[in-house]
């Protein structure tokens, strides 16, 4: 067992929420930036569109504040979202003081508009905004001293005082125990505060646009050690995921349709969203399109729909869409003259663990912040671009509660080692390869974009089948990332159906055909362990 130097504060992750907790609390503390494989392998990087806020005179908060709840379906806690919009100006003006450099229109920022939105107020860095953006806070993070990044650590459980030297029931947290991929043993980072910003759960599912390393890892951990999870079955779908059987996980992003992209039935050049929104078209928010080419591609045996911008001039396209453009073209299709096939794909984890507006969890001593939680702004949908600003907004507001009350924290107690004297290794690796695709698979067929209970049911039975078997693995083996990450996503997928089967509604992403109607009072779905 390796125990490393304690450190003030532990953050798990570091997209931009773990990241910008971190530089917000290495002012004064010292902190310990853990990432599973690579510092930018997270979802951050990944995020084509842009960042959501008010910056045009035209428009208003409270213009934002409606896109949002409209689009959340009514299940969007209102102190949240008005708590996040009103300091996204702050948060772009703060990422400008960092580097990032945003596309300009004159002497302003560039601001783009995306589905959902009444008005154009996304900024951007051309199409790659989240690559810039983890660029930049990357470099922030590397040349302040008082941060220690520490890659290819992936985390198995949170320390609470059942891990103590002298046992206690109690749920305080005091780090996490995480595997050094490099070198295969287990070590214990131990710190006065934690702050869970592990990003989603998408690779639950068999298509996703999610990174890799997506698989509900801070979620699990958190609902093992006892906290709340809320809203689990609203797993966003993004509505163009290009569809290549080279090429997995390429998004299109939101705002080709922002910019006047149509989407067309492949066969007879139908512009389909008028039977669905007929008023917002191509700009409804992601579950209605995304529900729409899903209705499109099965009801007609399609293997893709259509997404064309062609009738735009060329280098409109190429100046909007730069790295789609020339990833496009790589793959033999040019946008600028011809249509680009896409499929739904998953996208966005809005459950996840409770927050309040201080990224308080139900443990003391575990802050989280980002796609991990579940804090009220999403609701049944999150609107395109809100998920970064989520990330900083709530990042910081882990790292000002966790300064404000540092005299009240005090130093955790003497820990246990990791305790491998009962585990061997794994002779049978195969046993996790196809638990892990069995998942994926039943996940995309029975929970997808469209439910029934009796797909659902079948899902739990194949969960309840499965965590029998993956359990006892776990018990005789030592841990790997993959062991580690079945265990994460096995118990990610089973919080979402249980979810699901306690929604007796259709709200926004959760959509069931035995429940059309939406109630009218809109509730969360709260799961206690």
């Amino acid at each position: 067992m390796i125990m490393a130097e304690q450190h003030d504060v532990l953050v798990i992750g570091s997209g931009a929420a773990g990241l910008s907790a971190a530089l917000a609390l290495a002012e004064t503390k010292r902190v310990l930036v853990l990432a599973k494989g690579d510092l930018r392998s997270g979802s951050t990087a990944w995020a084509q569109g842009g960042i959501a806020a008010v910056l045009d005179a035209g428009d208003t908060f409270e213009n934002h504040i409606r896109d949002t709840m409209v689009a959340g379906a009514g299940l969007n806690r209102r102190e949240t979202v008005e708590f996040v919009i009103e300091r996204a100006p702050a948060a772009i003006d703060r990422l400008c003081q960092l580097g990032v450099p945003f596309n300009q229109d004159g002497a302003d920022l560039h601001l783009t508009r995306e589905g959902g939105h009444s008005h154009r107020r996304i900024v951007h860095v051309d199409d790659a905004t989240g690559w810039a953006v983890q660029a930049a806070l990357l470099k922030a993070a590397e040349e302040n001293p008082n941060i220690t990044l520490l890659p290819g650590r992936a985390c198995i459980d949170l320390i609470t005082g059942r891990n103590g030297e002298k046992f206690s029931g109690e749920g305080r947290v005091w780090g996490a125990y995480a595997l050094d991929e490099a070198s295969g043993k287990v070590e214990k980072h131990l710190a006065k505060a934690t702050v869970l910003a592990s990003g989603g759960a998408g690779r639950v599912y068999l298509f996703s646009t999610a990174p890799r390393g997506a698989t509900g890892d801070g979620i699990a951990m958190a609902w093992r050690a006892g906290c709340r999870v809320s809203n689990m079955e609203m797993m966003q779908f993004h509505p163009t995921c290009l569809y290549n059987l080279e090429v997995k996980n390429f998004l299109i992003t939101e705002a080709v349709r922002g910019e006047g992209g149509h989407l067309l039935h492949p066969e007879t050049g139908h512009r389909y969203m008028a039977d669905y929104d007929p008023q917002r078209m191509e700009l409804a928010p992601r579950d209605i399109v995304a529900r729409a080419n899903d209705d499109q591609i099965k009801r007609y045996g399609l293997d893709y729909v259509h997404l064309d911008i062609s009738h735009q001039p060329p280098e409109f396209v190429k100046q909007h869409f730069p790295t789609i453009h020339e990833k496009l073209l790589g793959l033999g299709i040019d946008m600028t003259t011809q249509p680009i096939p896409v499929v739904p794909a998953q996208h966005y984890t809005c459950g996840g663990v409770l927050v309040g507006l201080d990224a308080r969890t139900d443990l003391p001593g575990l802050w989280a912040a980002g796609e991990c939680t579940e804090s009220g702004l999403h609701g049944a949908n999150r609107l395109a671009s809100n998920s970064l600003l989520e990330c900083f907004v709530f990042g910081e507001a882990a790292a000002k509660d966790i300064l404000d009350n540092w005299d009240d924290l005090s130093d955790p107690p003497a820990i246990k080692d990791w305790d491998e004297s009962r585990v061997t290794d794994s002779d049978e690796e195969v046993v996790i390869k196809q638990n892990w695709t069995e998942i994926r698979r039943f996940m995309w067929n029975y929970v997808g974009i469209v439910r029934t209970t009796k797909r659902l049911e079948r899902a739990a039975h194949r969960i309840k089948l499965l965590k029998d078997e993956v359990g006892d693995y776990y018990g005789h083996f030592r841990v790997t990332t993959d062991l580690i990450e079945l265990r994460n996503l096995l118990q990610a997928a089973e919080l979402i159906v249980q979810s699901a089967l306690s929604r007796h509604e259709s709200r926004g992403l959760h959509y069931t055909l035995d429940y059309p109607e939406t109630d009218l009072i809109a509730r969360d779905t709260v799961l206690v362990p």
